[in-house]
Formats: C-alpha cells, sequence, structure tokens
C-alpha cells in the first residue's frame, strides 16, 4: 500500500472536543492517513489505573464521575450524540463493573481489561467528530488484528498472528478506499482476553498497524512540533531537530523523551517505515522525521532527562575473582522481571538504574521486598533514591577526543553519583541528584547546542 499513511493521536491531542475537531481536520486534510490510531482522552488512563488498583465505595464514585465527566465534556459539544452516547454510557457501566470487582480483588488481567476503555470511548467519540465533518469513517476494534502473548500490562505482539488478522480485517478496508479508526495500546491473547503493550504503546500499535499495512510512514501527531535539543520547558532555548536517525530516537525514548515510546521504532526499524513527529495543535509548524540514516549526524544531538531513578548498589566479597556472581544476580532481577537500564561494575559491586515504577500499565513498584530479600541472600543490597539520569545523546561519542573533558567540565560543581559510558557510541548518561537536573541539563545544553 505504497502511499498509506497511519496516523497516531495521543491523549492530549484528543483530551476534548476542540483537540478532536483539530485532528479530524488533520485527518481530512491528508488522503494518504487511511488508519488512525487513538489513546483515551487525557487523564483518562490515570483515573482508570487508579480504579484498577482497587479502592473503597467512595473514592471509588469520585474517580468514575472523573472519567464520566471527561466524556461528558465532549459529546455535550456534537451535534447529534445520541448514538455515540448510548455506546459510551455503555462502556461507563462496564467500567463500573470491573471498578468494583477490582475493589474486591485486583489482577492484572482485570488491570488491562478495565484500562483498555478509555481508548475505546476516544475513538468512538473521534468517529463522530469525523462524521459531523461530512467524513465518512469505520470504527475497528484493534483487539481483531493485534494479538499477543499473555504478559499482561506489558504484552509483547505476536507479528504472525497480527499480521494474518490485518490481512482479513484491515486490509479489505483500506481495499475500499476506507479511512480506519481504531485504539492505540490494546491487544488480544490467544483465550480472547484483553492485553495492554504497557504505558504509551499507542506508538508501538501505530508502528506495528503500519508495518503490517506495509504503509510509507508513520505520523505521530502530538502536543509539540517535533523533537528537540532537550526539553523545551527545561530549556526555551531548545531547537527543533529536523532529521535523526532511528538510532538517536530510540536512545532519546530510553532515556526519558517522552516525544516516542522506545518500542514505537521497533517496527519502524525492521521495515524501514519514517515516523514524523508534528503538533496537532499547529500543524503548520511542521515537525521531526526520523529515518533510517539522516544527514548529517552530528557529535551531539540532544539531552535526554529522565526523573525517579533508584540506584541499586550490590556489594560481595564473594564477587572477587568470582564467576556466576553476576549471572546469580541477574536471574534474580529477570525472575521479578525487572529490566536493568545502566550500570557499572567494581571489583566488590555492581551498580544497577532502574526505574522507580514497573513498565506495566498498573505502574506498581519494582521493588518489591520479595526482591530485596531474595537479593540479600546474595549480597549486601544498597537503595539510593531521589535522583534522575541525564544522557547525552550523539553519534560516534567513542570518536571524538576532548568529549569527556568538555561534558565534565561544563557540570563540574554538581555531585555526579554514577556514569555509564562505553556501551554504546550513541549515549554518555550521568546520574545526578534530582534537585540538580535541571541545572546540569540547562549547562550541557548551553555548552553543546547554543
Amino acid at each position: 500500500m505504497a502511499n498509506l499513511s497511519v496516523a497516531k493521536f495521543g491523549g492530549t491531542s484528543v483530551a476534548n472536543y476542540a483537540a478532536m475537531t483539530a485532528c479530524a481536520k488533520i485527518v481530512i486534510a491528508d488522503p494518504n492517513t487511511r488508519v488512525v490510531v487513538l489513546s483515551a482522552s487525557a487523564g483518562v488512563t490515570n483515573l482508570l489505573v487508579a480504579l484498577a488498583n482497587g479502592c473503597e465505595a467512595t473514592q471509588r464514585a469520585k474517580l468514575l464521575a472523573e472519567v464520566r465527566q471527561i466524556q461528558e465534556n465532549i459529546l455535550n459539544e456534537l451535534k447529534d450524540a445520541g448514538t455515540v452516547r448510548l455506546e459510551i454510557e455503555e462502556l461507563l457501566t462496564n467500567i463500573e463493573y470491573l471498578a468494583e470487582a477490582a475493589s474486591l480483588a485486583t489482577s492484572s488481567a482485570l488491570t488491562d481489561e478495565l484500562i483498555s476503555h478509555g481508548e475505546m470511548m476516544s475513538t468512538k467519540i473521534f468517529v463522530q467528530v469525523l462524521r459531523e465533518l461530512n467524513a465518512q469513517a469505520t470504527w475497528v476494534d484493534v483487539r481483531t488484528v493485534v494479538a499477543t502473548n499473555s504478559n499482561f500490562g506489558k504484552a509483547a505482539p505476536d507479528d504472525e498472528q497480527t499480521q494474518k488478522n490485518s490481512d482479513n480485517v484491515l486490509k479489505p478496508l483500506i481495499d475500499r478506499g476506507e479511512l480506519v479508526i481504531t485504539q492505540g495500546f490494546i491487544g488480544r491473547d490467544p483465550n480472547g482476553k484483553t492485553t495492554t503493550l504497557g504505558r504509551g504503546g499507542s506508538d508501538y500499535s501505530a508502528a506495528l498497524i503500519a508495518e503490517v499495512l506495509n504503509a510509507k510512514d508513520v505520523l505521530i501527531w502530538t502536543d509539540v512540533a517535533g523533537i528537540y535539543s532537550t526539553d523545551p520547558r527545561i530549556v526555551p532555548n531548545a531547537q527543533r531537530i529536523d532529521t535523526m536517525s532511528f538510532a538517536e530516537a530510540a536512545e532519546m525514548a530510553t532515556f526519558g523523551a517522552k516525544v516516542l515510546h522506545p518500542a514505537t521504532l521497533l517496527p519502524a526499524v525492521r521495515s524501514n517505515i519514517p515516523v514524523y513527529v508534528g503538533s496537532s495543535k499547529a500543524p503548520e509548524q511542521g515537525g521531526t522525521w526520523v529515518t533510517r540514516d539522516p544527514q548529517p549526524r552530528p557529535t551531539f544531538r540532544a539531552i535526554a532527562l529522565r526523573r525517579d531513578q533508584t540506584l541499586l548498589t550490590l556489594s560481595s566479597l564473594n564477587m572477587l575473582h568470582a564467576q556466576g556472581f553476576l549471572a546469580n544476580v541477574f536471574n534474580i532481577l529477570a525472575k521479578h522481571k525487572i529490566s536493568v537500564d545502566t550500570i557499572t561494575t567494581s571489583e566488590v559491586s555492581v551498580a544497577l538504574t532502574l526505574d522507580k515504577t514497573g513498565s506495566a500499565s498498573s505502574g506498581a513498584e519494582l521493588l518489591s521486598s520479595d526482591l530485596l530479600n531474595e537479593l540479600s541472600e546474595v549480597c549486601t543490597v544498597k537503595v539510593d533514591t531521589g535522583l534522575a539520569l541525564v544522557a547525552l545523546i550523539g553519534n560516534d561519542l567513542h570518536l571524538s577526543a576532548g568529549i569527556a573533558k568538555r561534558i565534565f567540565g561544563t557540570i563540574e560543581e554538581y555531585n555526579i553519583r554514577m556514569i555509564s559510558y562505553g556501551a554504546s557510541t550513541n549515549n554518555i548518561c550521568t546520574l545526578v541528584h534530582s534537585a540538580h537536573a535541571d541545572d546540569v541539563v540547562r549547562a550541557l545544553h548551553k555548552e553543546l547546542f547554543e
């Protein structure tokens, strides 16, 4: 499908009626956009996660009222909300039923079923917004397309089954020239249960669908006009990057840049599908293209910041000249589904950074007492919090002399808790105290980019 584009709109882009209308106009203006993937309206997923975690009746009623109000605010501005209002009412009733079940006993499967309703509601409403702008659109339940395993909260797609489903469900609609509206973030396991791809997974959904449809590009519409050299809220002088590589974008996403979800790039890289990031609020401002081999490739590309970092320092004299200590530690971490971000080692200790919360949709704490007890049996465990990871993203950083002097000379007045450098030619990571993180980013940006 040579000229097909898959567009994805994030939560802030479908937060209210005005935002949805702006998105609808972007879709209508581009005849190549034939599939649209939506997130839940801003704020809805967080409310649904709170309900899924279980809460008492008064709090439950308050959260349900907030979810309902977000939908009502949009429905009330539609010219004809009759049919869609009934569909939303049915979904809200489902949410209430599932939330009550969660208050008795929570489970990851129940959580995924509950929070999937956010995307269901936003897509139902968006179809009506398009129709009122005289554009015909077909609503598709993405669970009939995206097949996954049963790892609730962070399910992995089954690429082969997803391709078959797409050929049966999506391709005939596209061939007929229909505009398909569907959900991000959601899939279905082999037992027919709803799964989610983890927070931010709507980008992943869009890239997966683009891959199975052999689309020419993925258009990620968000609330910023592209990817910047750093967060413009921290550095007002941040510059938009017109084009960057998949590798650079993946590094940025991995180390905290909120614009793209890291896994988005996997299907895009595999199938060499360019990804565009632009603002749904100001499409005329342009954006950033992420491609396989953009030119030029500067030494310094961007600075990413990831807050709320936890540093785990594991020490044992048994590690000295021993074999298998690290394997044992990583086996324990793997057993508890912990993924390690950055790592440094000495003769008798290893230091690892972890995200403060899990990557699963529920945001459950990573450092459970079971995990810490198990680690304590093989080593001394020290946990440091209140840290932030500052990642400098670039190209061939290992080939440029004087880089370390420029970086560490610039931030010499700040205490650096950990440095991770050498494993990647695309990044240098420093762990600093949270209170100094913004100042470190500003100092580096001024020295390297301004």
